[in-house]
């Protein structure tokens, strides 16, 4: 029985978490660790790390997927990625300093907001109009933008890639599916260090939950990449709206059960 309810917990959790990345570039963790600690009761650590490594495999497999079709920016994704892994480190450090308990909810909140902007005001910018930007304006522009996003997300502790879609897509004009490929690229190499740092502290995971979510978020990262990248514009708006205001209620729903 103990197994079939962890079974059933992983497969929403990776179902949830698998959609979110592959529509929206959002943050596995997001969806994973509230369910993992509300219903299988799990040390909030534990979780995270759990939910970090099933970003990984899952980033990793959208970016592959957007990137076959042409819809990732990897020159100026690695530029970004550099600045944010290293903000990251300085929001922590002054987020340790700062009492910033009010703003736990602060990912949750943003998902849910992003998914009714995308609903109400999608994002119709062509690639022509993403590649009339300079290449120097572009470089400058992803460096600033990443000491944002790593800041904000070392402060908070979460909405890494809900920052950074909301940011490629609004500040450096990205057109939609390329700004998803180039978040899960670098969610990809973000992930990876937040999950190995929290199994080098924490310690080893429940080995059954831990491949039970992987391996969901996986497929379902895979098959919502799939779909996005043959989707038009205005559905796939419409699509990772939905997906955002869904996943949005349905985590501050576990919050508050939590």
């Amino acid at each position: 029985m103990d197994l079939l309810i962890t079974v059933i917990v992983t497969f929403f959790a990776g179902m949830g978490a698998g959609l979110g990345t592959g529509f929206a570039g959002m943050s596995a963790a997001a969806v994973i660790t509230p369910m993992l600690v509300t219903f299988l009761h799990m040390e909030p650590y534990t979780a995270v790390g759990i939910a970090l490594s099933s970003d990984v495999l899952a980033s990793a497999v959208s970016a592959y997927t957007y990137g076959k079709n042409k819809n990732l920016d990897i020159r100026n994704g690695l530029i970004m990625m550099v600045s944010v892994l290293a903000f990251t480190v300085v929001g922590s450090y002054v987020s340790s300093l700062v009492p910033s308990g009010t703003m736990g909810n602060f990912s949750v909140f943003m998902t849910f907001l992003l998914g009714i902007k995308f609903i109400v005001k999608p994002v119709m910018t062509t690639k022509e109009s993403m590649q009339a930007v300079s290449p120097k304006k572009r470089i400058v522009q992803s460096v600033l933008c990443g000491i944002i996003i790593g800041f904000i997300c070392g402060f908070v502790g979460a909405g890494g890639g809900m920052m950074m879609l909301l940011i490629l897509t609004s500040v450096l004009g990205y057109e939609l599916k390329t700004a998803v490929g180039t978040s899960v690229f670098i969610m990809a190499f973000t992930a990876f260090t937040g999950a190995i740092s929290h199994f080098a502290i924490g310690g080893s995971p429940d080995l059954t939950v831990f491949a039970l979510c992987v391996v969901f978020t996986f497929l379902w990262a895979r098959a919502a990449a799939i779909f996005a990248n043959k989707a038009s514009p205005k559905t796939l708006n419409r699509a990772t709206g939905v997906v955002l205001c869904t996943l949005g209620v349905v985590v501050m729903v576990f919050s508050l059960l939590s």
